[in-house]
């Protein structure tokens, strides 16, 4: 899942909406918006702060563990 399609679907899951979230984090509305639509990307420093606001880990914003295997110990082969 896409960056934006799962900061969409963890704010559904907190009954947030975007301007709510974008306060929380500090930052106008247009970016959660556009985040969400794939117009842009958070920036790098921001990751911390919505993965805290979610409960999960900047792993689970990416989904990292789930396609890799890593949450298991496996560490994927190049």
């Amino acid at each position: 899942m896409e960056l934006g399609k799962k900061i969409k679907q963890l704010r559904f899951k907190a009954g947030l909406t975007q301007e709510q979230l974008a306060e929380k984090l500090g930052i106008g509305a247009q970016s959660v918006s556009k985040w969400e639509n794939a117009v842009s990307m958070p920036d790098i420093t921001a990751l911390p702060l919505i993965a805290e606001q979610f409960g999960v880990s900047i792993d689970e914003l990416f989904e990292y563990g789930l396609r890799s295997g890593a949450a298991r110990g496996r560490v994927p082969r190049l």
